[in-house]
């Protein structure tokens, strides 16, 4: 394992998958990038390039999109957007650079071929923890760069944003500064050259075995620039007035970051620092969505109604069988043909656009609203799954 000489430490962040030693006779450091697709505020990227710098070795980054059971054209175009200039930057670095889009689930995954020469293999961790599918033989470690404090500071899960809040407001000092650059001292042979074009993207995304029904984003284009200009445009423009006027739709002054972050176009700690002045948007952004992280890191069943307390499983079950006025299906809910009319005009801009404002997002999938989808299934682990 590398020494980090951060003044907060790496390693915090850091999961070892697996007790397998560094191979000797290797060519590189492989770092599997699959979930912060971005060459600049990565610790994973950085754990990478300071293994490799120790062990002599060059880093190569294999980008991969796998066309899961929940893929669809809008989420393969938005990534597929991000992917010319993580090659542009990450070869700007010294880095090489491999992508590969799986177009079937079933399609063998070709990290392996990767493996045979890597010394070790540097990933990017979830909030879910996971394990790798495969056996790796060579040393195997996630590295989380997802929050700006990182999900092992805490030990167990906190139910309430008013449990975590103090403990992150008081870690937040010392994770909010930039992160130092680590220089590669061992240029990759081979320079990665990626160009990709707006047909050459439509003709990728065809040619996968996904969900064609879900068409890309009418005004949201992926990719670490866009997320950039849309932080900037923020701070410029938003910051001042978010406060006040985040709760109001019309006012437009909330960040679009939320697709950037969930894609790991833009780093939270990045968008942190930026934005540290504004404490209304620091509590969306430090508390309540690391809140979700914690969950899905605690929970073992995060994914499940058997995450919620039991007081909350046993009132479900005891309602279970109320008569419900209006009883949907899921296509129901997807074509936004419920009795409700806001709700409906929510879901249609989550059609089109990708996105709810977040105030309308809450009335969207709360289950205390007229249509809520909980108050329009007829079983509660079905509206879960209906919204996931």
């Amino acid at each position: 394992m590398p020494r980090t000489g951060h003044p907060i430490s790496v390693e915090e962040r850091v999961r070892r998958l697996n007790e397998a030693r560094v191979r000797a006779d290797a060519k590189y450091v492989l770092y599997w990038m699959r979930r912060n697709r971005r060459a600049h505020w990565n610790h994973a990227l950085s754990y990478a390039v300071q293994w490799a710098n120790e062990l002599g070795l060059p880093v190569l980054c294999r980008e991969e999109l796998n066309c899961g059971p929940s893929a669809n054209d809008r989420m393969l175009t938005f990534a597929l957007e991000g992917v010319p200039e993580n090659a542009r930057r990450l070869a700007a670095l010294g880095c090489g650079y491999q992508f590969h889009l799986r177009e079937k689930h079933s399609e063998p995954d070709r990290l392996r071929m990767a493996l045979a020469s890597a010394a070790v293999l540097v990933t990017d961790d979830d909030a879910e923890p996971f394990a790798l599918e495969f056996d790796v033989p060579i040393a195997a470690v996630a590295v989380e760069s997802s929050c700006i404090v990182p999900v092992s500071r805490f030990e167990k899960r906190e139910y309430a944003a008013y449990s975590l809040r103090p403990k992150i407001t008081r870690m937040l000092p010392q994770y909010l500064a930039p992160m130092q650059p680590v220089r590669v001292k061992h240029r990759y042979p081979e320079r990665a050259r990626v160009a990709f074009s707006p047909v050459n993207i439509q003709r990728m995304v065809a040619a996968c075995d996904i969900d064609h029904s879900v068409k890309p984003s009418l005004s949201i284009r992926g990719g670490v620039l866009e997320a950039e200009r849309r932080l900037n445009h923020f701070i410029r423009h938003n910051i001042a007035r978010y406060a006040a006027q985040r709760n109001e739709p019309s006012k437009h002054v909330t960040s679009c970051l939320s697709p950037y972050l969930r894609f790991g176009h833009v780093s939270s700690h990045e968008v942190g620092i930026a934005t540290r002045s504004e404490p209304a948007f620091q509590e969306e952004l430090a508390v309540r969505r690391e809140l979700a992280h914690n969950f899905a890191r605690f929970s073992e069943n995060p994914r499940s109604l058997k995450s919620l307390p039991d007081w909350a499983q046993a009132t479900l079950l005891k309602h279970a069988a109320d008569k419900r006025p209006h009883v949907y299906d899921r296509d129901q809910f997807a074509r936004a043909e419920t009795h409700d009319e806001l709700w409906n005009a929510c879901q249609r801009e989550m059609l089109l656009e990708g996105v709810i404002h977040g105030y309308y997002r809450m009335y969207w999938g709360k289950t205390q609203t007229s249509c809520g989808v909980l108050g329009c299934t007829t079983v509660p682990g079905r509206s879960v799954r209906y919204l996931g």
